[in-house]
């Protein structure tokens, strides 16, 4: 080349004359408003490879069908676990259970065994509208819950007793 000639990248020009000097300065300008428009952007970042770890290839399973069964999986929708009509099984008759009634003003029911105190007592006040007092429980040698309901003084054992159909 002759003396004077620069070369910068894809353009060639005259130093002495500066011809092409004013036409860079303005392309300069472009390529930094470039610039900058891609780092505010965050600009095109090189992809990086997942670090193979097995020299085995798994094909990745990506189709993901949506459910369609056939035939539902339960014979019938699950009801409500324990309601009253489940909880409280049925009075006891016996002549213990008697004597309950008429000295202690207490009701003796056979219970479901997973029932506690609370739910016994809202049973038995929801059932037979009543007012109780308090619940005691024991559990059988034959594996059944009985509760003991006591009733508050409001409340006649004997009169309920025959309401429900005990005496």
């Amino acid at each position: 080349r002759e003396a004077g000639w620069h070369e910068r990248g894809h353009r060639t020009w005259d130093c002495r004359t500066n011809v092409v000097v004013a036409a860079m300065a303005k392309d300069a300008k472009e390529q930094a408003k470039k610039a900058a428009k891609a780092v505010q952007k965050g600009g095109v970042r090189a992809k990086t490879l997942k670090k193979r770890t097995s020299v085995t290839f798994h094909r990745p399973r990506t189709l993901k069908h949506a459910r369609d069964p056939k035939y539902p999986r339960t014979s019938a929708p699950t009801s409500k676990a324990m309601d009253e009509y489940s909880i409280l099984k049925f009075p006891l008759t016996t002549e213990a259970a008697m004597k309950k009634i008429e000295d202690n003003n207490t009701l003796v029911f056979i219970v479901d065994a997973r029932a506690d105190k609370k739910k016994i007592k809202r049973a038995v006040m929801q059932m037979y509208d009543i007012q109780v007092m308090k619940v005691n429980t024991l559990i059988r040698p034959d594996g059944q819950k009985k509760a003991f309901v006591r009733l508050t003084p409001d409340y006649d054992a004997l009169d309920v007793a025959n309401k429900i159909g005990i005496i």
